[in-house]
């Protein structure tokens, strides 16, 4: 498996957090990328159809697809070989970059052409035509800052602000707090985040919270797992377990026991 990490040039840093390639031909190679889909981050990715397909709940994913908040478990696989190239954005970008309602995406994924300011040749056909990865990682950054400029893009100083403290919380911040800080209402902050973000801030929350639990995890930086459910400010192990497996499709035994070195 090889997969890279790409920089991100400073005009795009505030709605992407980083470009990636990868390829491979093994099912863990994607588990690990991938990790699970629930990371409350959307993104785009292209993949290269003469390499191999990739494949998510029996359905053949599209060439290039645009894609929102996952909330529920959802395994990637690859049909034989695979090389892929994508964009993860920060958790508000849909909204800021693409003009959408970032719950229109939610759970769900569209073709990028479909929103796009620039109606010229697709982005699609453009990507299948390059000549190497170095140059699709080019045409996204080209195609996105083009989406930006058009779209005169900003971000909302209340969701930018709310995202920052429940991620810097790994999701334990007291969304009463939160409001009462920025001078909002419960209501007015969840329409705000439904609009940016896709979901409200308290399954944000949760799944940032799942997320640092995952980290842990996998890092093997905890004694017991009870150690997780409390330092991620779960009622207790039971309640642990279940946002874990509901996330990942397993147990953190489970998990630990596929993912450990032999």
């Amino acid at each position: 498996m090889k997969y890279e990490i790409i920089a991100v040039p400073p005009v795009l840093q505030s709605f992407v957090r980083c470009f990636w390639t990868l390829e491979g031909n093994a099912k863990p190679a994607l588990s690990q990328v991938f990790g699970s889909l629930v990371d409350g981050r959307p993104g785009l990715i292209f993949q290269d159809a003469a390499a191999g397909t990739l494949i998510m709940e029996d359905k053949q994913l599209p060439d290039l697809f645009l894609y929102g908040q996952t909330t529920k478990h959802t395994e990637i696989m690859a049909a034989g070989t695979f090389r892929a190239t994508g964009v993860m954005f920060h958790p508000h970008a849909l909204k800021s970059v693409f003009g959408m309602n970032a719950a229109e995406l939610t759970n769900s994924c569209i073709d990028p052409d479909q929103v796009s300011v620039k109606k010229s040749k697709g982005l699609s056909m453009k990507l299948a035509e390059a000549s190497s990865v170095e140059e699709q990682v080019k045409i996204l950054k080209s195609y996105l800052q083009t989406q930006i400029s058009n779209k005169r893009a900003h971000i909302t100083g209340i969701v930018e602000y709310a995202v920052s403290q429940i991620l810097t919380s790994n999701g334990n911040i007291s969304l009463k707090d939160l409001q009462e800080d920025l001078q909002i209402t419960e209501k007015s902050l969840e329409r705000k985040f439904k609009d940016h973000v896709g979901i409200p801030p308290k399954l944000f929350s949760g799944i940032c919270r799942y997320q640092a639990s995952l980290h842990q995890l996998r890092n093997n930086q905890y004694n017991k797992l009870s150690d997780i459910a409390y330092e991620n400010d779960y009622a207790d192990q039971s309640h642990f377990i279940r946002s874990f497996k509901k996330y990942t499709g397993c147990s953190p035994f489970q998990f630990q026991k596929q993912f450990s070195p032999e």
